[in-house]
């Protein structure tokens, strides 16, 4: 009986992981992709404009 109890934390880590990728790949693009990448490129704009913005020495 001690096989099976060292077989499930593994097993149930693996089964975990699998659901985290499943949920990861279904959560690129969708409805969602044109929010994210406009809230991406905001933030990237907002990091330039403040590397533009420094006095430059």
């Amino acid at each position: 009986m001690d096989y099976v109890s060292a077989l499930v934390p593994p097993f149930v880590m693996a089964v975990f992981f699998i659901a985290l990728v499943v949920t990861i790949v279904k959560s690129q693009g969708g409805a969602n992709k044109a929010k994210e990448d406009a809230a991406v490129d905001a933030a990237l704009a907002r990091a330039e404009g403040a590397r533009q913005a420094k006095p430059q020495e």
